[in-house]
């Protein structure tokens, strides 16, 4: 098996590890970016970059996993997530 083949085999198994885990955390209850991103950093002691995050969040979206609502917060607007039946 080529290096880059396996390279690929391992990047496939991170994205579908950070979907579930967005998938657990958004089940729980709504919930928005910056929020999911300090929850993964507490609970797992890792850094995920926005540039990660928000791609990985717009991918469930697209498949119907989780649906996405603006809200208003203090005068900041921010996109609340939740998860859809097929989510579950």
């Amino acid at each position: 098996m080529s290096e880059t083949y396996k390279k690929e085999i391992a990047q496939q198994i991170i994205r579908n590890l950070l979907d579930i885990q967005l998938l657990r955390i958004i089940q729980a209850e709504p919930t928005w970016g910056y929020k999911i991103k300090k929850q993964i950093e507490s609970e797992f002691n890792i850094k995920i970059r926005h540039g990660a995050l928000y791609p990985a969040l717009n991918y469930l979206e697209e498949k119907g996993f989780v649906e996405s609502k603006q809200q208003q917060k203090d005068g900041r607007a921010r996109k609340v997530y939740t998860i859809t039946a097929s989510g579950k």
